[in-house]
């Protein structure tokens, strides 16, 4: 598994931000109730950053232990790290694809006419800045997975089950 691309995630940003800007206007056409994202989808996604965190920064620990002092810590379990790395990825992926969902209800809301209502556009900077955390969050956690090169010779370059070295 290799890490997230830029072209990934500049390309789900854009896709959010369309697709988010279109509905709000197919709504507002069809005279039904636009999307208004709520506090909770931001405390939540800020929730999500911080597992993700806690849950990487062991496996940072156990392969710069091993990499870096000479000194062998107890080895991480190959299950684990790899549900971590895609815990990881799919953060990083979601947290890409809200903040261009969030950018183009904000872009939608600053556009519209009769005036920009205060709830609504705290309510979407907090959505944008929740995701943009997220997204920050998942790709961290993939750094914090990624297996420092090695001189071993009885490893042959291979990575460490469950990197994203591969």
């Amino acid at each position: 598994m290799t890490r997230t691309r830029p072209s990934t995630i500049i390309g789900l940003v854009l896709a959010g931000g369309i697709v988010a800007f279109l509905l709000q206007l197919g709504l507002a056409a069809a005279s039904q109730p636009k999307f208004r994202p709520e506090y909770s989808i931001a405390v939540t996604l800020i929730a999500i950053a911080i597992v993700v965190i806690a849950l990487s920064v062991p496996v940072r620990q156990a392969t710069r232990a091993q990499a870096t002092r000479g000194r062998v810590r107890a080895r991480i379990d190959p299950f684990h790290a790899t549900r971590v790395v895609l815990i990881t990825k799919a953060s990083s992926i979601v947290g890409a694809l809200f903040s261009g969902l969030a950018v183009g209800l904000l872009l939608e809301l600053l556009t519209r006419s009769g005036g920009v209502n205060g709830d609504n556009l705290l309510r979407a900077l907090a959505v944008v800045g929740a995701s943009i955390v997220l997204l920050i969050a998942g790709l961290l956690g993939e750094f914090f997975c990624t297996v420092p090169p090695s001189d071993d010779d009885d490893r042959n370059g291979d990575p460490l089950p469950g990197s994203l070295d591969r």
